[in-house]
This record gives C-alpha cells, structure tokens and sequence, in this order.
C-alpha cells in the first residue's frame, strides 16, 4: 500500500476505496450483462464496461506508487476512466437504453467515487507542495 511518508495519511480509507471501486467495477459488469441485445446497447455497454472495470485497476496501481508525482498520475487516470464512466451512464439514461431510475444509483456512486479522487489528488498535491 501506498505509504504515509507521502502525508497522505488516509488511516487505512486506501483499502476501503480498493473495496468500494472493485465493487463499482462489480456493478458495471452486472450492468452490462443485462443490457438489451441492440446495437446501440452493445457500443455503450463495452465503453461503459472497460471505463468503470478499469478504475479499480487504476487505484490498485496508484497504492503502490512509489512517488506522490506517480500516485497523482495513476490517480488521475482513475479519475478520467470515472468520468468517462459517468458520461456512458448518462447516455445510457438519456438514450432510454436503460430506464433512468434503475441507473441512479450507480451514477451516484460515479459522482461520489469522483468527488473523492478529486479530493484525494488535491490532498495529495498539496502536501507534496508543503514537504518540498
């Protein structure tokens, strides 16, 4: 796991985003096993499938960064795959491929899962700003 030299000193919350991001990656997977048979339901699925699968992987490898330059990349680019995830979501809502109320909640954990990266990357910077 990433290490507290850094400052960021999450008191073990690292491993309870590992969790809840697997468990995002979970949702996705499932979400995408029931989508209608359709054209337009197959090219968003597989976006909205790699997108939010890849988030996990992403922070796995941000704990074990071995600089804060590197853990705000790798962080950074779990951010990207969040919000890419969030955009297929919606266009899965407003396509009507989905009904939007069966996709609120995992657009709400979308949008709390980004609000945390962005926080946890501020956090970060601003620490490495003060050590040096």
């Amino acid at each position: 796991m990433m290490n507290d030299e850094w400052g960021t000193g999450d008191g073990g919350r690292g491993e309870d985003l590992a969790r809840r991001t697997k468990a995002f990656a979970l949702r996705i997977i499932h979400l995408y096993a029931k989508l209608p048979r359709t054209a337009v339901a197959e090219v968003i699925g597989k976006q909205v499938l790699r997108s939010g699968t890849s988030v996990g992987a992403q922070y796995r490898e941000a704990m074990r960064a071995r600089s804060v330059a590197e853990f705000v990349s790798k962080t950074g680019t779990a951010l990207q795959e969040l919000e890419e995830t969030a955009y297929w979501l919606d266009l899965l809502a407003e396509a009507n491929v989905v009904a939007p109320n069966r996709l609120a909640d995992l657009q709400s954990e979308a949008s709390e899962l980004i609000a945390i990266f962005v926080a946890s990357i501020k956090t970060a910077k601003r620490r490495r700003d003060i050590s040096n």
